[in-house]
């Protein structure tokens, strides 16, 4: 798992009383994007420190892969 500043980390819930947690990135441990990271919970606000396990996954800044699929016209088609 590799995330950036900015990016959002969500935690699915593990059993049937778990509940999915949502925080944005706002640290992170190394250069490369590995974990920890400081986490600001949207939930209650609070910040932590994670070390992400099963059930958690990265969605990036922009809500795409592509770091740069804001600057491409919608309109436009790649032929």
């Amino acid at each position: 798992m590799r995330a950036r500043l900015g990016d959002r980390i969500v935690i699915e819930p593990a059993g049937v009383n778990g509940r999915r947690r949502v925080g944005i990135i706002t640290g992170v441990g190394r250069a490369d994007g590995l974990p920890p990271y400081r986490v600001h919970w949207l939930d209650n606000g609070h910040t932590t420190l994670l070390f992400p396990e099963v059930g958690a996954h990265v969605e990036p800044r922009g809500g795409g892969d592509d770091e740069h699929a804001s600057d491409r016209d919608p309109r436009s088609v790649d032929r």
